[in-house]
């Protein structure tokens, strides 16, 4: 969830800042392309946590960690 939100305030953080650059204020329809971007990122970010909290992908690293380690 935590990363969710960093993600979504990062993107959002860093077009504005564009857009001060350039000079410009975003429209409505500029935000909602940035909604709808930070809507995406936020699917994605729920997919990788599903990935990495999967108990088949921690049994995997663990098992690649001990070969590694020789144990």
């Amino acid at each position: 969830m935590v990363a969710i939100i960093v993600v979504a305030s990062c993107a959002a953080g860093v077009f504005n800042n564009y857009l001060k650059v350039r000079g410009q204020s975003a429209s409505g329809e500029d935000q909602e392309k940035i909604l709808q971007e930070v809507e995406a990122l936020r699917g994605r970010v729920e997919v990788l946590e599903e990935i990495v909290t999967d108990q088949k992908y921690q049994l995997k690293n663990e098992i690649e960690a001990l070969e590694r380690n020789g144990g």
